[in-house]
Order: structure tokens, then sequence, then C-alpha cells
């Protein structure tokens, strides 16, 4: 593993057989896989990333949805697949393939129906608070925004995986936090499983070997600081997963508030002040979520 996941090595053990031994869980369709690797390839062209989507009706169409949704907000409407690659991106048409593949892939589990669409919710409202950040905090490097998306997107899910194969867990873990408001969820999920949802969400991500900039923010995502290989897109969605829950604390009654620690404030060299920026631009964007949010059937 080139992420260290856990401290513990007893931890990274078991979360690392945990991953390797859940039957049917969810991979990226070979789509993903193979824009990857053209992306990689200094030769790659708009034209062969379009070749490989059209391979697959389904996300091509997705794709294209969302190229023309108010998400970026173009002038005028894209009709092909190729035109989208060309301009948005081979990068934002990669982020956008692994966006909808994650939220097809838990479509339909027998996970709580409320429980699945507040997780989805809360992870495309971090989501729009990293991509937001990203267009905005210039210090401690650039940090590309549909990757800043992806990464707010994908931040809490292992918390799908605990639910979706770890139902009694799930169970015991509500129980406890239901139980003690004050008791927060990486704890209760410690008190039960000996590891929390960041860890196992990680294991996911490596799983499907995404890079190890998105395994370390979804590690870290609460304590970046902690990480022994620090970087800003694990200081980014811990902004972006703090903005999204201040900007809509309604959602989150019986959950305690965990303030923004100074360390993070420090790295990114931001204030109060910006935070309450962003959380006022995160409301006035949420709409764009619209198509994501009809993608994962909330």
């Amino acid at each position: 593993m080139s992420v260290q996941i856990c401290k513990d090595p007893q931890a990274q053990s078991r979360v690392e057989q945990i991953v390797s031994n859940i039957k049917n869980l969810p991979t990226p369709p070979i789509v993903f896989n193979q824009i990857q690797k053209v992306i990689n390839k200094e030769s790659a062209s708009s034209g062969d990333v379009a070749k490989i989507l059209s391979e697959d009706p389904s996300m091509s169409a997705k794709v294209l949805k969302m190229t023309n949704s108010a998400f970026y907000g173009l002038s005028r409407e894209i009709d092909s697949v190729k035109q989208a690659v060309m301009i948005i991106g081979f990068d934002a048409v990669k982020n956008l393939v692994l966006s909808a593949s994650v939220m097809g892939m838990f479509n339909g589990s027998k996970i709580d129906p409320e429980f699945q669409e507040r997780f989805w919710r809360h992870s495309l409202a971090t989501a729009l608070a990293g991509r937001l950040a990203a267009q905005s905090i210039r210090s401690r490097g650039m940090i590309d925004t549909d990757t800043a998306f992806s990464a707010g997107l994908l931040h809490d899910i292992g918390k799908l995986v605990i639910g979706c194969f770890m139902q009694d867990e799930f169970v015991a873990i509500r129980e406890i936090m239901e139980n003690d408001e004050s008791i927060d969820e990486s704890t209760a999920e410690l008190e039960v499983l000996g590891f929390s949802h960041e860890q196992i969400g990680a294991a996911l991500a490596q799983f499907w070997n995404l890079s190890d900039g998105l395994v370390d923010a979804i590690a870290f995502h609460h304590v970046p600081h902690e990480s022994e290989t620090p970087n800003s897109m694990a200081y980014m969605v811990c902004v972006a997963n703090h903005v999204a829950k201040k900007s809509f604390a309604s959602e989150y009654t019986g959950c305690p508030t965990l303030e923004l620690s100074p360390k993070v404030l420090a790295y990114l060299d931001i204030t109060d002040e910006s935070i309450e920026e962003l959380s006022t631009k995160l409301i006035s964007e949420y709409t764009k979520a619209e198509t994501f949010m009809s993608m994962a059937g909330v």
C-alpha cells in the first residue's frame, strides 16, 4: 500500500482483509479504468477518450447530461462526447465518469433509504464546497476543481461500505450515537469495528486503484495534519466537509459539530471570514447538484 491508512498495523491488516473479502464489492466500470490509462499517455487525444466513452452508451449519456447541466454553466449545448472532452478537458471527463460510476455502484442496495439520501446530499454538498474552495484558495498549490469535486464526493464512501456490507455493525454504530449524542461517528465506528469509515473508504479507493492523493484525502479528511504525507487535497476536503455541515446545519441534528483545527486554517492560509464566504456560495450553488442527485436516485 502506498498510503498508510491506519497507524495501528493490526487495524491496517483488518481493513485490507475486509475489503478483499467482501463479496460483490462494487468496482468502477471498465470505461473508467480505460480512460485513466489513456489520459496518462502523452499522445492521448480527445478522440481517444471519446472512443472509449462511445463503447458505453449509458456512461456517454451521463457525461453529456452533466456537461450540459448548470454544474458547468456552458453558454451552448454540447451534443457529442468528443465535444464534451474537448471543452471541459480530460481530467474533468475522468472525474465525471468516476462520480457517475460511484453513484451507480450502490444504487439498489439494501441500505436504509433515508440514510442513503442524507449520505448523498452531504457528499454532494461537500463535493460542491470542495470545488468552490479549489476555485478560491490559491495557497499551497493549485488543486483541479473537478478533482476536488470527486474527492469531496468520495470522502465518506466508507459509510456506504459499512452500511451495505456490515449491516449488524452499522445498526450497532447508530445505536451508540443515538444513546450518546456527544459521540461522533468515527468514535462509534472505532468502538464497534476497530476502524473508521475514513479507513475503510480509503482502502476501497486503493482497491479501485485511485490516486494516492484521493486515497489520502479520504483517509484523513477529518485530521489531514496526521497524514505521513500531507497534501492539499486532504486539507481541502476537511474544509469542504466543514462548510457543507455548516451550510446545512439543520440536517445534522444529533451529530456533534467538529470545529476546524487551526492547523487546517493555517495550512491553507484561510480565515473564518473565508469559511463564511464559502458557506454563502455553497448555499446558492447547491442547485447545481440536481443532476448528480438524480443519478444517485435521491
